[in-house]
């Protein structure tokens, strides 16, 4: 409308000296002016995908009241996996009804965490937000898959971890990226679309790379069957995200119902399936843990010093030095190659957090010794504690570059 009307003006019966310039001049730069929100601008829709996937993971509270209690429910993951090994540990019969149903009962668990994940995700947007960021998310799924197996590995060997114990260390380095750390690098302020497309890629990568790398490490250990192991992750892992998926496209309304509770599902789910694999070890390890801790004959630094020695203390030391490696050279590999502090933040927590859960179900359906899926189990406890004091150290660091900033000002 307003190109017809700079072109008509010329032709009115006014003279030449009297055209109305100055009325068309302002209503072109009140147009002008109107339009500066850079609605065209290419970076924008990557802003709307952002919160549009924040919205589908709960990450961003909805707009009803027992909505947003279910998200702040899904957020204390943490707490009830540590309470549920608390309770593992002094009552390890609460969970034996579980045990007894092993290991099918964790099998059919981790399909519905993997289900709950599948209806929250749209595979078009996440091929939407791989096409926005392909070099980041490659780098970050190549170092899930090179620095945990490589320093599982290593630790069990610097340690002398039994062949049990190694195998389910390795194991549990092998496995992709949980779900726990989307939440946590929310928590962060970190990239949360990098962490998300990362946990999808490297969960749907673990039906080759797992097994694969499960063989070539903890071979030299005790025979493993890669066939099974991948069949075995396409079951409970692939098959119901990809279910999940088609759930929330064919029928929209109906899972929008559910997608609230998922999260909450999730992470209870989680919490049973790593409590129940401890209470099932417990007894192997209290008699001597337990017994160091209760010798009244110690003092206290010899006595930590026998725990830290004992089976149960070795484990716990396997595990917090694994997800250290993860989080401080998933991080600084990043840095190095120059990704912005928000990705850098992604991919550390990313790399340092472990799909636990798989590595529980794997161990107790292909391994003969329940000792293997120990390191897994007491992993669900220790890194979701190492994982969120992360987050909320990094919550009060601001992430933005100051270089970001003034651009941003100056536009």
């Amino acid at each position: 409308m307003s190109l017809s009307l700079c072109f008509t003006s010329p032709f009115t019966s006014y003279p030449k000296q009297t055209l109305p310039r100055i009325p068309l001049y302002k209503p072109i730069k009140q147009i002008s002016i109107s339009t500066t929100p850079k609605i065209s601008n290419p970076r924008f829709p990557k802003f709307r995908s952002v919160s549009e996937k924040f919205e589908l993971l709960g990450a961003i509270p909805e707009k009803t009241r027992w909505e947003n209690w279910l998200a702040t429910a899904a957020s204390l993951y943490p707490l009830y996996v540590t309470v549920g090994g608390v309770v593992a540990c002094i009552r390890p019969s609460t969970f034996s009804w579980f045990v007894k149903r092993g290991p099918t009962s964790y099998s059919l668990t981790l399909g519905l965490i993997m289900l709950a994940m599948g209806i929250t995700l749209e595979l078009r947007d996440l091929i939407n937000l791989f096409m926005q960021r392909p070099l980041a998310i490659l780098f970050g799924c190549a170092a899930q898959y090179t620095i945990m197996p490589v320093f599982g590995m290593t630790i069990s060997k610097f340690l002398g971890l039994s062949e049990s114990l190694s195998v389910g260390l390795i194991l549990l380095a092998c496995c992709p990226g949980g779900t726990a750390s989307n939440v946590v690098t929310l928590i962060s302020q970190g990239d949360v679309p990098l962490s998300i497309v990362m946990t999808v890629c490297t969960t749907l990568g673990a039906v080759i790379l797992t097994p694969l790398l499960t063989k070539i490490l903890a071979g030299a250990y005790v025979p493993v069957n890669a066939v099974k192991i991948s069949i075995s992750t396409m079951q409970v892992v692939v098959a119901p995200i990809l279910l999940g998926s088609y759930l929330q496209s064919a029928f929209p309304e109906a899972v929008k119902v559910g997608t609230p509770i998922a999260p909450l599902l999730a992470v209870l789910a989680a919490s049973l399936l790593a409590s129940s694999v401890l209470s099932e070890n417990i007894f192997l390890l209290r008699s001597s843990a337990f017994g160091a801790l209760l010798s009244s004959d110690l003092s206290p630094l010899l006595r930590a010093k026998a725990i830290l020695s004992s089976e149960l203390g070795v484990i716990i030391l396997s595990v917090v030095l694994l997800h250290f490696a993860g989080f401080f050279v998933g991080y600084l590999s990043a840095a190095l190659v120059r990704f912005k502090e928000p990705q850098r933040r992604a991919i550390s927590v990313e790399v340092g957090m472990q799909n636990s859960s798989l590595g529980v179900v794997l161990a107790s359906s292909h391994f003969t010794s329940p000792m293997v899926a120990l390191p897994p189990a007491v992993s669900a406890v220790i890194m979701n504690i190492m994982g969120s004091s992360l987050g909320f150290i990094w919550r009060y660091i601001d992430p933005s570059d100051p270089k970001d900033s003034f651009e941003v000002a100056k536009e």
